[in-house]
């Protein structure tokens, strides 16, 4: 008889995501991007598949957490500025990754930071598992290539040309099961440049 997994409320491990999404037009362009590249390339596979979205940070943590980083998250978006993000041409990652660029790079990178300093805490599982932090932001259209399709798509992609913008008015948190494969939203957090009042005893 096999032995039941016995799992304990709250300690239902989940993989997080904090991402930056972009228009519904803008999204289709990326999206019509990543088909044509896989068709092209012979990508059978593709490693890269859902609504295109720049991930800001990921991480692992107990489910018993995330009332707490949602609250943190969403007190860091009702300080933060909305900004314009701009997407032009095309970058990549030696042999194995290709992606849109990102020219408006210090908002992102600086958003990013303030999400480390002030949640980092929180997002920590273990010494293994650290939360990661993407401070080159990127649109990626394709990753973990095979060493000719990286090569030949990157001889193409080097001199093609992309233009594109978004306002980034709010940061989205995704999660799903700890080697699940669907995401689901958790929460949705505006920015809205507003002033915060910290009061000692509600910091933590």
């Amino acid at each position: 008889m096999k032995k039941e997994e016995i799992s304990i409320p709250g300690y239902k491990e989940y993989d997080y995501m904090i991402v930056m999404s972009p228009h519904d037009e803008l999204r289709k362009k990326i999206s019509d991007l990543r088909d044509q590249f896989n068709k092209e390339f012979e990508v059978e596979t593709p490693q890269v598949t859902g609504k295109p979205n720049m991930m800001l940070a990921s991480f692992t943590q107990y489910s018993m957490m995330e009332e707490r980083i949602v609250n943190r998250l969403r007190a860091i978006a009702v300080a933060y500025p909305p900004f314009k993000v701009e997407l032009k041409n095309f970058g990549s990652f030696p042999n194995h990754t290709i992606f849109i660029d990102i020219t408006s790079k210090l908002p992102v990178q600086s958003l990013v930071k303030t999400i480390r300093s002030e949640a980092q805490r929180l997002m920590k599982f273990n010494d293994e598992n650290k939360p990661y932090f993407n401070i080159e932001p990127h649109f990626t259209i394709a990753r973990k290539l095979k060493p000719w399709q990286y090569e030949k798509g990157w001889l193409k992609y080097s001199h093609l040309t992309f233009r594109g913008t978004f306002i980034a008015d709010g940061m989205t948190l995704l999660k799903k099961l700890k080697d699940g494969k669907n995401w689901t939203v958790v929460g949705r957090f505006m920015f809205q440049n507003l002033p915060i009042e910290v009061k000692q005893g509600n910091l933590f």
